[in-house]
């Protein structure tokens, strides 16, 4: 059975009257904003000029020769540390599909075995922080005793910094590990196999406070806080069908294939927004004067928008660099991997998912025994705009390398997703350049993962800098709203993921 994530929302919300708010984009911090202000009792107009909600998180289909299959642009993960995205599955009623792990347990594969292992696991027991990965850590035969050791001091000394602090923001992360001892083997078999996936960066080019902020919260804030979890249907079945329902129950109208161009201010200090993409259409009520705007678009189209004085410096927003995320999708004739992911050092590969069951493939007519491979790259600089052919050439060789059992499998389809400004790049000293959500506009907010969230650009920063837009917003309205998601590490009586 494959998944729909393209199906219409059944129309099934209220109309709430009184005070109105619109909001410019549909992707995850969009559609929270949304529903925050709905559910605080807003009038509510959402527009997207994709077909679609779910930003750069989204799923589409494709006819391959082992079947009809939905596929994910890119693989996403998120932890039990992410309240934010754990409320947000939960208030579009999609929190099954995307459960977590029991336990934190990461494979590690080796592809040159340099230790004599190929396989090393990060995995933590019931134990207190930080003892709760020392046991893990002790065993981890990707490092030697001596490495082990530098890196638990590296791990308690990261433990002490502010993550909030705005020295660290200046400061690379990779120049911090080797003042504290961690070698290049240490880097690579640890600090940048969670840190190029959390953050879309090298350790180089990390700000050390985002780097903090990832490892003290994930790894440092409680036990079970690098719990993994991630989606096992589509992600446009959470992302858009779901939250697409979830919107129309709370009252907001959603417009789809509808482009902002221009954002203005009436003298009667309401917002009206110019659009395009809807011939012969009447705009939304909104769009000819909202008492709230929240712009939840990338900060390019945010400084685009922007009416002049909304901002001291909107330059800033065009100097938030980007980072590119490739995925490579591999379906094999034959089952080549028994477990749902690994993590790989040694070889190009990042890390690989099975993405068998979630895109339709285990009921596809004639797939047989076919297995479907999802390999995620981050920072992915040097081949985000390879050919296909490359990659190819490129990437199965290291698959067999670490997967044995694929040597002898054929290739039914190979074919590539690229997000060349999957986010925002966390290089040192981009908190200068993040903005917060009020602007000096009265009634206009910035929302989307590359504001000031505190957090990296993941679906957690998103869905935060909604709420945080969506906060500001019933404030300035007088309905002052504290959500408890929003405490800088994620301290909530609700668990989440």
């Amino acid at each position: 059975m494959t998944h729909s994530t393209l199906g219409p929302a059944p129309a099934t919300g209220r109309r709430p009257a009184g005070r109105g708010a619109l909001v410019i984009g549909g992707g995850l911090a969009g559609t929270a904003a949304a529903l925050e202000l709905a559910d605080a009792g807003l009038r509510v107009t959402l527009v997207e000029g994709r077909p679609r909600l779910g930003g750069l998180a989204f799923s589409f289909h494709r006819s391959s020769p082992a079947g009809e299959l939905t596929i994910d642009n890119g693989q996403h993960v998120h932890l039990r540390c992410c309240t934010a995205y754990q409320w947000f599955l939960d208030r579009v009623g999609a929190a099954r599909l995307a459960p977590l792990q029991g336990r934190l347990d990461i494979p590690v594969l080796d592809a040159q075995g340099r230790s004599g292992r190929r396989l090393g696991r990060l995995r933590r027991t019931a134990l207190p922080v930080p003892l709760h990965l020392s046991r893990s850590l002790a065993a981890y035969p990707h490092l030697s005793l001596a490495e082990r050791a530098q890196v638990g001091r590296a791990a308690l000394a990261l433990g002490r910094l502010d993550p909030q602090d705005p020295a660290l923001d200046g400061v690379d992360f990779a120049g911090w590990l080797r003042r504290h001892g961690q070698s290049p083997r240490a880097v690579e078999a640890l600090w940048d196999l969670v840190g190029v996936a959390t953050l879309n960066a090298t350790a180089p080019n990390a700000s050390l406070g985002l780097a903090a902020m990832v490892f003290k919260t994930g790894l440092l804030s409680r036990p079970d806080a690098a719990d993994i979890g991630w989606a096992r249907a589509p992600l446009g079945e959470l992302h858009h069908t779901h939250a697409h329902r979830a919107l129309d129950a709370a009252g907001v109208t959603t417009e789809l294939r509808t482009r902002v161009t221009a954002v203005t201010r009436t003298p009667e200090g309401r917002w009206s927004v110019a659009l395009a993409g809807r011939p012969g259409d009447e705009p939304p009520a909104e769009a000819d004067g909202a008492d709230v705007l929240v712009l939840a678009v990338p900060q390019r189209e945010a400084h685009a928008l922007l009416p002049d004085g909304a901002l001291k410096d909107p330059g800033k927003l065009l100097r938030i660099g980007t980072a590119p995320i490739l995925n490579l999708h591999v379906i094999y004739d034959r089952t080549v991997l028994r477990r749902p992911f690994f993590a790989a050092i040694g070889s190009p590969v990042q890390w690989v998912f099975d993405r068998t069951d979630a895109s339709g493939l285990r009921d596809a007519p004639g797939a047989g025994d076919s297995q479907y491979l999802a390999v995620s790259q981050s920072a992915a600089y040097d081949d985000i705009d390879r050919p296909v052919a490359e990659l190819r050439d490129r990437y199965l060789p290291e698959l067999e390398r670490l997967l044995p059992v694929a040597r002898g499998a054929a290739v039914r389809d190979f074919f590539v997703t690229r997000e060349r400004t999957a986010t925002f790049a966390p290089v040192p000293g981009v908190g200068r350049l993040r903005p917060s959500a009020p602007t000096d506009a009265p009634g206009l907010y910035l929302a989307g993962a590359w504001t000031a969230t505190g957090w990296p650009a993941t679906m957690e920063g998103a869905v935060r800098s909604g709420l945080s837009a969506a906060r500001a917003a019933l404030s300035h309205l007088g309905r002052p709203h504290v959500n408890s998601l929003l405490a800088p590490g994620g301290e909530t009586p609700k668990e989440a993921a």
